[in-house]
């Protein structure tokens, strides 16, 4: 099974930046942001919500790569009292910043879904 990214050719080689790559920079990115617990798997079967340790941050991750373009879907936690929205602005600024600057690619759609609050 070959797993999707984006590739780049050049006179040096061939480049391939895997999903599940970008994923982790994505979630390394968003647990860097103020207010946010973790991130987290939604098991569709029994829509079940599971918070995620550091190895398996790209689990709550949803990357579509295409073109040169970073599509997102971001699923977290955050802390009780803190500002949704303003954790949320928080993120996409990180994460447009962290795809560009450690792939190269263009930020495009990033989807954040608030799918808990923990005390």
């Amino acid at each position: 099974m070959k797993i999707m990214g984006v590739y780049f050719e050049n006179e040096f080689g061939k480049i391939e930046i895997t999903n599940d790559c970008i994923a982790t920079i994505i979630g390394l990115s968003c647990m860097e942001s103020y207010g946010v617990v973790g991130m987290v798997s939604k098991s569709v079967a029994d829509g079940i919500v599971t918070l995620l340790g550091r190895e398996n941050l790209q689990k709550g991750i949803k990357v579509m790569a295409e073109n040169g373009i970073v599509n997102v879907d971001i699923h977290i936690i955050v802390e009780y009292g803190t500002r949704i929205p303003v954790v949320a602005e928080n993120i996409r600024e990180r994460v447009s910043y962290a795809i560009g600057k450690y792939t190269g690619l263009k930020p495009g759609t990033i989807n954040i879904f608030v799918d808990g609050i923990r005390l």
